[in-house]
């Protein structure tokens, strides 16, 4: 409902829930299915809004960046990625920029991609590249979603290649996908009444506040390492 109304929020609120809930070595393959389905029914929804102009070179980034964090098992130090990921988005949500030419689209789909397999939840990263189009807010919701789906489908098939097993947790994994769709079906409502009023100041927000906390929490690891 979050993600659906806002742009963003549900990814990080889902994956924090479930690291109460998960073994560490379930936490990103289990996040990564929910939010295929989750994405995939959104874009669903949404399908006559979507922008597809990124969708392509977006999705072959994704495509490079999965498939080589899957055979690599040196991990980026968390808290860099943190403090770096969280001082991006706010130079995009201050920074007015242009929209991103074909190319750098393909870099934001291998670097995103890349994180997520270690990370989980970068959709914040692909929201404020999404935010760069400066689409209406429906048409950003659902062109944020199909590159989301494209993401995730694309992490799913490779922890199921290196030998991640799903069986258990179908009975979590279904009812999650029952509840997000109906989920989105509320937030589309909110978004499609109200969208031009709320929705770019609240997703700017929601934007700053997940950056500070990145941030914070980037600090906070660094600081305990030293």
């Amino acid at each position: 409902m979050l993600t659906a109304a806002f742009g963003i929020g549900g990814g990080t609120a889902l994956i924090a829930l479930l690291a109460l809930l998960l073994p560490p070595a379930a936490l990103i393959p289990i996040h990564s299915i929910v939010q295929l389905g989750s994405n995939a029914g959104r874009a669903a929804i949404m399908f006559s809004d979507i922008h597809w102009r990124p969708i392509i070179p977006f999705s072959v980034g994704t495509l490079i960046g999965a498939g080589v964090a899957g055979f690599f098992v040196v991990q980026i130090p968390f808290w860099i990625v943190q403090i770096g990921l969280g001082g991006f988005i706010i130079w995009l949500v201050i920074k007015e920029i242009p929209p991103i030419p074909s190319p750098y689209i393909f870099l934001s789909g291998v670097v995103s991609s890349f994180l997520s397999m270690f990370f989980g939840a970068t959709g914040n990263f692909v929201a404020a590249i999404v935010k760069s189009m400066r689409l209406s807010p429906v048409k950003h919701v659902a062109t944020h979603s199909l590159m989301a789906t494209s993401q995730h489908l694309i992490k799913v098939l490779v922890f199921g290649f290196v030998g991640f097993n799903f069986v258990p947790y179908l009975p979590l994994i279904i009812g999650m996908l029952t509840s997000g769709f109906i989920g989105t079906l509320i937030g589309r409502q909110f978004l499609v009444r109200s969208g031009n009023v709320y929705f770019k100041p609240i997703l700017n927000c929601i934007l700053v506040l997940i950056a500070l906390k990145l941030i914070a929490l980037g600090v906070q690891k660094f600081l305990s390492l030293t």
